[in-house]
């Protein structure tokens, strides 16, 4: 649990994002675009999501206002930090043909990545950041432009005030209390005739920044509430997924007719591949213009539940949306634990909140352990 040391308040806020500034930072933060919550470029509180709040069910997601003018009185949209670590959509490298056929001028299309604020990464997002980054930068030979991409980035958590109903980051040990990862750390604090934020400061960086905001010692109270307000989300989870033993259970039941059950259901549209956290799927491409003269290299993300992207000489290795399915939640709960060390699951619900026929991966989960603990089982 973090231990608050300052409070800022609600009408010295516009200072933070402008210290990040002044700091060199370009600030990225929630803001409200074609109906949701997403990260952008930010300049003041007012770019914030104010005053807004999100319904979340599998399948549903809508934005209604609250009775306040909480900042980050929201859960998570379907969009996250990964696009900054990963873009959805990167040139690699462009090249010029010359009359001989070879590539001439080969480089880099893309200037390097500004330096990076982040401000509001939850919990579970932060969690998502630093698994993304040791799937793209721990093998043997990390790729020098992914490296730059995910340089140290300034990151202002906030710790979560409202769960929502797909959320299940106590379950996986993620949330929502962020502990590391951060910078600095808020809790927004709402009350009749008061609006504040606890802060915790981890690190230099981190004083550096607040030093250029106006803030005060936070008193007993202070700290009480913000506790208060980590200990009410918590027990308001959305969702569950018991843990113990997953990864075994999963490799027990790899013919189970779960699987079968689900892919009546999938679409197999990749949406749930595309809003979390911490899928890295990507294909690469390679396009000539109508001259043939420039050539460049793309890479783009790419979806485990795609026919082709298992394709291999003969033909998809996985054909099936059952295939696809299992592949996709026995990797998230089972394999990545080989692979990486960890689950490549935080709880974060977007799975089953943009799935447009609300498959849910705790309720599979849970069906495939209910059946082994059934009589006939």
């Amino acid at each position: 649990m973090t231990a608050a040391g300052y409070v800022i308040e609600r009408a010295d806020f516009d200072a933070l994002p402008a210290a990040l500034r002044a700091h060199g930072y370009t600030v990225i933060g929630p803001t409200i675009r074609e109906g949701a919550i997403v990260y952008d470029e930010i300049a003041a509180a007012a770019d914030l999501p104010v005053g807004w709040t999100d319904e979340q069910d599998g399948g549903h997601y809508r934005l209604v206002r609250r009775d306040d003018d909480a900042l980050f009185g929201y859960a998570v949209g379907p969009d996250s930090l990964k696009r900054y670590q990963l873009p959805a959509d990167l040139t690699v490298w462009s090249a010029r043909v010359d009359d001989a056929g070879g590539l001439t001028g080969v480089a880099p299309a893309e200037a390097p990545p500004p330096r990076y604020a982040f401000l509001g990464a939850r919990s579970c997002e932060l969690q998502a950041m630093g698994i993304l980054g040791r799937v793209l930068l721990g093998g043997a030979r990390p790729d020098p432009a992914q490296a730059a991409r995910c340089r140290d980035p300034f990151v202002i958590a906030v710790q979560c005030a409202h769960a929502g109903g797909t959320c299940f980051c106590v379950s996986m040990g993620t949330g929502p209390v962020a502990e590391r990862g951060f910078d600095l750390a808020l809790t927004e604090i709402v009350e009749p005739g008061a609006h504040r934020f606890a802060v915790e400061v981890a690190g230099e960086r981190g004083a550096a920044v607040l030093a250029d905001v106006p803030h005060r010692t936070a008193s007993d109270e202070d700290r009480a509430r913000a506790a208060g307000v980590h200990a009410r989300t918590a027990a308001r989870m959305g969702r569950t997924l018991e843990t113990e033993g997953i990864k075994e259970l999963l490799y027990r039941n790899l013919e189970h007719p779960r699987w079968d059950d689900v892919a009546e259901r999938c679409l197999s549209c990749g949406n749930c591949t595309m809003v979390c956290p911490t899928c890295f799927c990507t294909t690469v491409e390679d396009t000539t213009d109508l001259t043939g003269e420039r050539v460049q290299r793309t890479q783009r993300w790419d979806s485990c539940f795609t026919v082709d992207y298992s394709a291999m000489h003969g033909g998809s290795v996985r054909t099936s949306s059952r295939s696809r399915y299992r592949q996709w939640m026995t990797h998230k709960l089972a394999t990545w634990h080989d692979q990486f060390d960890s689950s490549g699951c935080v709880g974060c619900g977007r799975c089953i909140t943009w799935c447009p026929v609300a498959i849910d991966i705790t309720e599979e989960a849970a069906a495939i352990r209910d059946s082994e603990r059934a009589p006939d089982g």
